[in-house]
Formats: structure tokens, sequence, C-alpha cells
């Protein structure tokens, strides 16, 4: 069986882990993003230094066009220029052509920055975009996840609860039929053994003495009545016959005398309302629920009393059964797996399956309360054309 406590532990550290991932891939999406913004303005102040470098070269290259032609009219007219001029003609149009060199390797190096902060711009935009989506999706399978895990948990609880139900309706069963066999064995077939040997000495009396025949028949005839007073009494208790041809109050009065007579416990019952007939489902359902209660009293309660009340409403029944008896906490009983925790889960079922609402309320030492409150226009309300 699927421990629940380790399950929501489970369930606890699995939902801790993606929630970190979730909180680490923020981080590197903010770590990107700001990398983003440093490169784009990186690029922003490349792509300026490339403009003004760019005009710059231009302006060199026309001062050095002009300094090559100065050179050019210095070389072809030697005689018209002195020799300072010729050298400074030289060393200018040299120191140009350096100048412009070195804008021009400048102009390279800058582009081939701007080239590369474009392509890691482009690889930051990407990584945001989808560190973004990440997230997103993060969030939503860590919602699916929680959910589905949650669910399946509720679920397994679920299972666990109608496979303690189960067990119980197993265990009521084989405790029914415990019961019946050992009232049987212990009842009727006893008495029918017995029948059987009185017959045979009725015939050997018949042959002896006739006389006496009368009152053996008679003593045979008593044993018959109280046999079938024996059977009766356990078909009573596996199904009333009352239930289907009288209804809810006389097999439920008829049931507290046999009680009263059996186990001498007071029971008083009080009916409240118009009674009307109900749905054949439910009647079995109110009928079992008192019947279980009476039972957990004389079983566990040490009572001396008990009080039944049933209302009559228009669109629902409204049931009570107190007992002065020694009490019980809920909670523990509720918990252990025995014949009262299987009842009550019986019988809380027996009125969920009807939409209806079931509660136990005890105090120690005093008393027990047992209250039911169910509707009496069920789905299943038209069968036996009751109402």
């Amino acid at each position: 069986m699927v421990n629940i406590t380790r399950l929501e532990r489970v369930i606890e550290k699995t939902r801790d882990i993606v929630e970190n991932s979730r909180e680490e891939l923020y981080q590197l999406g903010e770590t990107a993003r700001i990398d983003y913004e440093r490169t784009k303005h990186e690029l922003a102040l490349t792509r300026n230094d490339i403009s003004d470098t760019i005009r710059e070269v231009d302006a060199l290259e026309l001062d050095y066009d002009k300094s090559r032609v100065y050179l050019m009219d210095v070389s072809r007219n030697f005689d018209k220029y002195d020799e300072e001029q010729i050298k400074n003609a030289y060393d200018q149009a040299h120191q140009k052509q350096l100048q412009l060199l070195s804008k021009r390797e400048k102009e390279k190096m800058l582009r081939l920055h701007r080239d590369y902060l474009e392509r890691n711009l482009k690889t930051l935009e990407i990584t945001i975009q989808r560190s973004e989506e990440l997230i997103s999706n993060i969030g939503m399978a860590l919602k699916i996840l929680c959910n589905d895990l949650e669910n399946a948990s509720v679920q397994i609880g679920e299972m666990q609860q109608m496979q303690a139900l189960g067990i119980s309706v197993i265990m009521a069963q084989e405790e029914e039929r415990k019961r019946v066999a050992r009232e049987i064995h212990d009842g009727p077939a006893q008495s029918l053994a017995n029948i059987v040997m009185r017959a045979e000495f009725c015939l050997k009396v018949m042959e002896m003495n006739p006389s006496l025949l009368e009152d053996e028949l008679y003593s045979l005839m008593d044993l018959v009545r109280k046999s079938l007073q024996d059977v009766r009494k356990i078909i009573f208790d596996l199904r009333p016959m009352s239930l289907d041809d009288l209804g809810l109050v006389p097999a439920l009065k008829r049931y507290i005398e046999q009680y009263i007579t059996d186990y001498g416990i007071f029971v008083e019952i009080t009916i409240m309302g118009q009674e009307y007939e109900l749905a054949s489902s439910l009647v079995i359902a109110i009928f079992r629920v008192i019947q279980e209660s009476m039972t957990n009293v004389r079983k566990y309660a040490n009572a001396t009393e008990i009080v039944i009340k049933i209302e009559y409403l228009p669109k629902k029944i409204n049931v009570v059964v107190r007992d002065n008896g020694q009490g019980f906490e809920i909670d523990k009983v509720t918990k252990e797996k025995n014949g009262m925790a299987f009842g009550i889960v019986g019988m809380r079922e027996r009125i969920q399956l009807l939409r209806g609402k079931f509660e136990i309320k005890s105090t120690i030492g005093q008393g027990t309360e047992v209250i039911l409150s169910v509707p009496s226009t069920t789905m299943d309300n038209v069968d036996g054309g009751r109402r």
C-alpha cells in the first residue's frame, strides 16, 4: 500500500527542485539580458567610432592625394624648390601615408569588432528568448506536475479508502456468515436434530405406550414452533421482510422490540413529520445505519438507553441515534482497523452513495450521537413504484 506521507514528501521535493531550476534559469536569463544591454551599448559606440574613423580616412585620403600631387610637382621641378622644401614634401607625403594606413587599419579592426558584437548580440537575444520560453514552460510543467502529483495523491488516498472499504465489506460479509452459521448451528440445526430424535421417540412411544403419545406430540410441536421462531429471527436479521411489506418505521419498531428483549437496553423511537413511502434503497440504507449504530452501542458503549429520532421533511429525511454510553475518541477509532471502524466507514459510505450527510459526535463519558440526513428524492426512487 502506498505511503501517503512519503508521497507528499516526494511531491514537495520535486516541486522544490523544479522551482529552484526555474530560479537558476531566471538568473541566467537576467545575466544574459545584462550582457545584451552592455553589448548593445558597446555596439552603438563601435558604430559611432567606425563612422568617425571613416570620415577621418576620407579626409586623410584627400590630404594624402594633395601631398602626392605636391610631391610629384616638386619631383618634376627640382630647380624651382630648394633642398629643404623637397625634403618637407617627401616627409609630409610619407606622414600622410602612414596616418592613412593607420586609420584604415583602425577602421578594419573596428569593423571586425562590430561584426563580433553583432553576432554576440544575436546570440544573447536568442538566449534571452529561449530562457523566457523555458521559464514559461517550466512554470507550466510545475503547475501540471504539482496538479498531477496532488491528484495522484488524492486518487491514491481514495483508492486506499476504497480498498479499506472493500476489506471492511469482505470482513463484514465473513462476520455475517459466521454469525448466521453459528446461529443456525446453535439454533435451528440443533432443534432439527432434536426434532428428529423426538419424532423417533414418538414412534417408539406409539408402539409401546400410546397413551403417552399426545404429550410427546405437544412437546414436539413446541420444539418445531421454537425452531420456526429462530429461523424467522435469522431471516429478519438478514433482511426484514417487513421493510418491503410495511416500510421503514414498522420494521424498525419490530427490530427495536426484539433488541430490547434480547439485550435489555431501553430504546425510545420518535417519528416527527408526516411519514411517507421511500425508495427501497433509501429504506435499506437508513435501516442498516440505525441497525449498525445499535449494534455498536450493544458491543462497545455499555449504554442503558438509546434514543432514535426520525424526521420526515418534504425533501429529506433526518435521523439521530443517541446513546448514554461511555463514548469514544472518533479520530482514534476511525484510524484503527477493527469492527467498529469498518462499521463507521460502511455507514458513511452508504449515506454518501445517496448524496446524504453523515456525522458522528462522541464525548468520553457522555455518549455518542449518530446524525444523518439524506434527500428523499433520490435517482432510484422510481423502483418498486415508491415515491
